[in-house]
């Protein structure tokens, strides 16, 4: 040959069988827009709203409700003029779909118009990449169902101005490769790594998820990530442990009754969780409505023992809980990830002796012992050494656990003297907080671990058993002292529960009604209590980090951080 150039053959797309899915368009333009954020959401599962996402969808209102017919290829007559809105088609060919929001058609001459949230952008082509590739998409499936479509519209809402937009074949072969792209990746299974300092990340309504600045950071600690992943969220659990309390939906709002008497009243989009205690009702349309907005309901005991949650049909990102599987059957992995757990809990322990601590003589000794099993952790060579190791450093820490409490004389029966740590059950009022706060703690990380879409019950430290949630037992170690401890510390040496919030029977000390709300006040308090992460130095609730922390997690298992990022205060 003399052109040593050899052009490309276009090979089409093998006609869809079997389970495959067909591709939708607008996965297609994610992908234009960012490969990352298209396998995210198409493979995984991934999604989470915005203002961005609220408003687009409010501006569909019109068109997503559908009018008008489209008729069908050689039916409408020369001339004849016809609009159709919310027009899904699809192609097995070429293995596309799309829910098209305008078909303005004469005779078989079909142009599709996209709405588009915002302002016309003054670009090269009257609109970028991504939004042009979709609408090509489009096109592409019209043609494919038989009719002529050389060209599209988008219409942008804010500025009520259309952009044309010709499909010549450059479009088309951008288009074509955006497709093959994307089936690559997705058949391929590896996420596309993220992008780099991309003006594009911050308004990205899956930032949160994606960790575009945190993961680039812990993989080179070059730039400092920014604040992305810290959106506040005002929504916070809903507690109920009235004796025999029912829970209905009533409209937008949950309404809480007591012998058919309404006692509280929030709105559905104030509650991140339902947390049920002891026997409580909860109406099956109240049920549903909390599973289809993603709202896990927790149950426990009347003490406060966890039980079990209901959320809907779960996380679908089934590539996050198959690398956690396969992880939590190698054993150098568990013993690798336990490690770095003991290591972080032992040094948070240090840490809250270190700022609570009673009295004039400082615990040299005690911090210095600490220092000691944090080396040792490191190089325990099995999980039943590392378990020793961590039950030699929590003798040293509640050994000296008294000296962070206020002592008081209120009440010869029932003080808050601590000795040692007991439960199953607890016999002293100290005990009995201790134990009450690391099931809420559970409770957190076990809905935390859900939303991110890994199985709470599969651990690498706790052995898995019939009902426990041996994963959610292993995150929470490093914060049992930093939320939990610190949220008895706090209720006890600010008085917001007192020794007459307890009962003894029969040798065991619960908390009386009042004493759990009282404590839960001060539990959600910590929860919500803002922190400067110490590894990217923004400002976040500790309620939020267990979140971050979780999908950290799961970058780490999916192999895209070269180790888990422990957590550890200053």
């Amino acid at each position: 040959m003399d052109d040593q150039q050899q052009p490309e053959l276009p090979l089409p797309f093998p006609e869809l069988s079997g389970d495959m899915p067909l591709l939708p368009a607008r996965m297609v333009n994610e992908y234009q827009y960012c490969p990352r954020l298209a396998y995210l959401e198409w493979v995984q599962g991934e999604w989470s709203e915005s203002a961005d996402t609220v408003d687009g969808r409010y501006r569909h209102r019109r068109v997503d409700k559908g009018s008008g017919d489209l008729p069908a290829p050689g039916v409408a007559e020369a001339g004849e003029r016809y609009h159709a809105r919310s027009i899904t088609l699809s192609s097995n060919r070429l293995g596309l779909i799309a829910r098209m929001d305008l078909l303005e058609g004469e005779g078989d001459h079909v142009t599709p118009v996209d709405y588009k949230r915002g302002k016309r952008p003054h670009v090269a082509r009257g609109a970028y990449e991504p939004e042009r590739v979709q609408l090509c998409v489009q096109g592409m499936i019209l043609e494919e169902c038989g009719y002529t479509c050389d060209e599209g519209e988008l219409y942008f809402t804010e500025s009520r101005e259309r952009v044309r937009v010709p499909f010549d074949e450059e479009l088309r072969r951008l288009t074509l490769n955006a497709i093959n792209g994307l089936r690559f990746i997705a058949a391929g299974g590896q996420i596309p790594a993220p992008l780099e300092d991309s003006p594009k990340c911050p308004r990205c309504s899956l930032v949160g998820i994606c960790l575009p600045d945190e993961v680039n950071y812990l993989r080179r600690e070059q730039t400092p990530p920014r604040p992305l992943a810290v959106a506040r969220d005002e929504a916070l659990p809903l507690y109920i442990q009235a004796r025999g309390a029912k829970l209905a939906k009533r409209g937008e709002t949950l309404e809480v009754t007591v012998d058919d008497e309404k006692v509280q009243s929030v709105r559905l989009i104030d509650v991140s969780q339902v947390i049920v205690m002891g026997n409580v009702y909860i109406t099956t349309p109240c049920l549903q409505e909390l599973m289809q907005r993603e709202i896990p309901v927790s149950w426990h005991s009347h003490g406060g023992w966890f039980m079990g949650h209901t959320m809907g049909t779960g996380h679908k990102n089934v590539e996050i809980r198959t690398a956690q599987y396969k992880a939590s059957f190698e054993e150098h992995q568990c013993l690798h990830i336990a490690k770095g757990l003991v290591e972080a809990k032992i040094q948070n322990c240090r840490t809250l002796l270190r700022r609570n601590w009673k009295g004039e003589d400082k615990p040299v000794d005690l911090l210095d012992g600490l220092q000691v099993d944090i080396r040792k952790s490191r190089r325990a060579s099995n999980l039943q050494e590392l378990l020793g190791i961590e039950g030699a450093a929590a003798s040293r820490y509640f050994g000296a656990f008294a000296r962070l409490l206020k002592h008081s004389d209120a009440g010869p029966e029932l003080t808050f003297d601590f000795t040692t740590r007991n439960r199953r059950p607890p016999t002293d009022p100290v005990n009995a907080l201790l134990s009450y706060a690391y099931a809420l703690l559970t409770r957190s990380w076990t809905a935390s671990l859900s939303a991110v879409g890994l199985d709470p019950y599969r651990g690498f430290y706790h052995q898995p058993r019939y009902g426990r949630p041996a994963l959610a037992l292993d995150m929470m170690e490093p914060f049992r002292p930093l939320i939990a401890d610190s949220s008895v510390i706090q209720a006890i040496n600010n008085g917001e529960v007192r020794p007459s919030d307890f009962q003894s029977v029969a040798g065991s000390v619960a908390l009386t009604n009042d004493g759990r709300k009282r404590f839960i006040a001060t539990f959600e308090r910590r929860m919500s209590h803002e922190i400067t992460h110490p590894l990217f130095g923004y400002r976040l609730s500790y309620r939020r980090l267990l979140e971050v922390q979780g999908r950290l997690l799961a970058r780490y298992l999916l192999g895209e951080l070269p180790d888990y990022p422990n957590f550890t205060t200053r």
